[in-house]
């Protein structure tokens, strides 16, 4: 059995990161998201998409990283996350999409535990696709937490 997988790529800042292709339902040009009270940081609002209804991540604030303003590269992944018994419909905000690529689980590295200002209970593995590296999202510990990814303040991206 083959342990190549293939992975949504996309970048917020200058970082790189995967999805499994297997939870992205479709990519939006970006809109902006109906506004909720007092949702965290992180949920920006929510959309409708054919009559479903689907709240957004700023994956960035999700992150740690600091916010950016939307550009026309900017997009919205609709995702279908498996969460225990029941699959969360959500929309992630990035500040573009690159690619569906291949990456080898086998040759994946497991997320480095640096201490301090990294949590790496988000990340899945990190791959490579040539000379760069794929960060990997754990979709159901991403969206499980409450806490950015990034314990500390933020580097510039």
């Amino acid at each position: 059995m083959s342990s190549v997988w293939q992975y949504l790529t996309l970048g917020l800042g200058r970082e790189t990161f995967g999805i499994d292709i297997e939870n992205v339902q479709e990519i939006l040009d970006y809109r902006p998201p109906a506004s909720l009270p007092q949702a965290p940081p992180f949920l920006v609002g929510m959309i409708d998409v054919r009559g479903q209804s689907y709240p957004v991540v700023d994956l960035r604030t999700k992150l740690g990283l600091p916010p950016e303003a939307p550009t026309p590269a900017t997009r919205i992944i609709l995702l279908n996350v498996p969460m225990g018994e029941r699959t969360l419909r959500v929309g992630f905000v990035a500040d573009r999409v690159f690619e569906v690529t291949e990456l080898d689980r086998a040759e994946m590295e497991a997320a480095p535990e640096v201490g301090g200002r990294w949590r790496s209970t988000y990340i899945a593995g990190i791959g490579r696709r040539g000379d760069a590296f794929v960060v990997v999202f754990d979709l159901a510990r991403l969206m499980a937490g409450d806490e950015p990814a990034l314990a500390g303040p933020a580097l510039a991206a």
